[in-house]
């Protein structure tokens, strides 16, 4: 068979991604910060677009926004307008002002020139004077200390020797948020080419410091050290941190046995213990936690529906300025210019169409996540309703990733508090006897509410619990109930059963 080249003409379809498309779909799935990030990258890298004021239109309103003057204008407006309604010779007003303020400052300056020196300067920057610049009240307020900080401050005060002290310091950078030691000693000695005593030495040091029990290696040491500090380190106590196992199990028969004494020396002894502090370096700065910010609020309405509004302060306010592009197209002359102009237009065309589609598309989704969890908002999260994906995006006409990504990082407020989209999106557990099934979230709080209305002789095991929830209409096996309380971190029923008598022997 002959191989021949041909030409043909072919007609398919095919879904291409472009970029803009690739953009749109990032853009969908940002949180409010990151969406606040990437919204100044392309305001600093694309001189077309501006950022709206307060009082502009948001984004899912300002598809084809255009701004009103350009940044020329906008600086020129308020120096026309006092010129309009104050005299002409600006020069003739300021000099008599500046003249006046010398006068009135004169007796100050003299006050001040009798003061010691570096007084004065500190007086003139508070009272605000030319010479002193403006009043910043954030020259007065302290940095927040660190625990690395407060440890290398002890560590100079407290060691002399050169050798001992570069210990210390390499030592202290080993030491996490919480205070402990994560670093290994004999590692530690090598790198700094010395021998391990030297090294334990050292840590011994740092172990005396403030506060008591840090740069402890493990729970035990923590609390030792401070028991040690309060002089309450025995042998009896000894004996009780070696076995902290048996302290979270509640096994007071085999602590008992080790540590000796009486019921009521045990007591006193595990009471002293709960008084400590497993986490010492957490009493210092950290790092800075930042407030979940909702996309959507929901509130009821008066006729008892409910009221689904956007966060207007998490929607970048961007616009596009074409009467700027119009002045700079009228003067490109250029085929590179121009050529980056028209990519400069497209790009914040594009941007400012996504961002009011990224807006309108967690509003729908939103809206159909109310409407479908209705009896949640009305009656709480025992009501809350099986819901997946599927569900939601053929009830909108979107595809299931859309509305996977849209529900990503993004959060509710309402009148039972802040939830993540994600929340509402619960597996179905099926009904005793053919009922209705029932929402894995709401079965899971079922399952907190009969163990938190136990009492002290009527502690409930997972089987009995899975009897009370089938009499009420929830067919679940005894390994899902085991499984949900272990991700509630709700102790066993041995455990939860002793718990209880310690409070009330306690």
């Amino acid at each position: 068979m002959a191989l021949t080249q041909r030409l043909q003409i072919r007609q398919s379809q095919a879904l291409v991604m472009t970029p803009q498309l690739m953009q749109a779909i990032k853009l969908l799935q940002l949180s409010n910060l990151d969406l606040a990030a990437y919204v100044e990258a392309e305001l600093e890298r694309n001189p077309l677009l501006e950022r709206g004021a307060e009082n502009e239109p948001t984004a899912s309103s300002a598809t084809d926004g255009v701004a009103p003057d350009s940044p020329t204008a906008d600086a020129e407006a308020p120096a026309g307008e006092g010129a309009a309604n104050g005299p002409t010779d600006n020069d003739s007003r300021e000099e008599p002002l500046e003249d006046a303020s010398l006068d009135e400052a004169a007796p100050l300056r003299s006050r001040l020139a009798d003061m010691p020196a570096g007084y004065s300067e500190w007086a003139g920057a508070a009272s605000g004077s030319r010479d002193g610049g403006e009043y910043d009240l954030e020259a007065f307020v302290s940095a927040e200390r660190t625990l690395a900080e407060w440890l290398r401050e002890q560590v100079t005060l407290a060691i002399t020797d050169p050798a001992q002290r570069m210990i210390g310091h390499y030592l202290v950078g080993l030491v996490d948020e919480s205070g402990y030691l994560t670093g290994d000693l004999a590692a530690a000695a090598e790198r700094l080419g010395t021998g391990i005593a030297e090294v334990e030495a050292v840590l011994a040091i740092l172990q005396t410091f403030d506060p008591p029990g840090i740069c402890a290696r493990d729970l035990a040491e923590c609390l030792a050290l401070q028991l040690k500090e309060r002089n309450r380190y025995d042998p009896a106590m000894a004996a009780l941190i070696g076995r902290l196992d048996l302290v979270a199990r509640r096994d007071f028969a085999g602590l008992k046995k080790i540590c000796g004494g009486s019921d009521e020396d045990l007591a006193d002894m595990i009471a002293e213990i709960r008084r400590l502090n497993p986490k010492p370096g957490l009493a210092f700065g950290s790092a800075i936690v930042h407030p979940i910010v909702p996309d959507v609020f929901v509130r009821p309405a008066p006729d008892g529906a409910w009221l689904v509004e956007l966060n207007s302060d998490t929607l970048p306010k961007v616009l596009l300025n074409q009467t700027y592009y119009a002045k700079v197209s009228g003067r490109t002359r250029r085929d590179t210019e121009k050529s980056y102009l028209a990519e400069c237009l497209q790009n914040a065309t594009w941007l400012v169409r996504a961002l009011d589609q990224r807006a309108r598309t967690i509003l729908k989704v939103a809206n159909e996540i109310v409407r479908q969890q209705d009896a949640f908002f009305a009656r709480g999260v025992q009501h809350l309703r099986p819901l997946n994906l599927k569900t939601v995006a053929e009830a909108i006409s979107m595809h299931e990733s859309t509305v996977s990504r849209v529900t990503a990082n993004k959060y509710m407020a309402t009148s039972r508090g802040i939830f993540e989209l994600k929340y509402f999106f619960t597996s179905a557990i099926a009904g005793a006897h053919g009922g209705e099934a029932h929402s894995a979230e709401a079965v899971r709080h079922r399952i907190r509410q009969l163990i938190d209305a136990e009492g002290v002789s009527d502690i409930l095991s997972d089987d009995t619990i899975v009897d009370k929830l089938r009499d009420a209409g929830i067919d679940i096996a005894r390994r899902t109930v085991a499984k949900y309380r272990e991700a509630m971190r709700i102790p066993s029923s041995v455990q939860r059963r002793r718990e209880k008598q310690t409070a009330v022997v306690g």
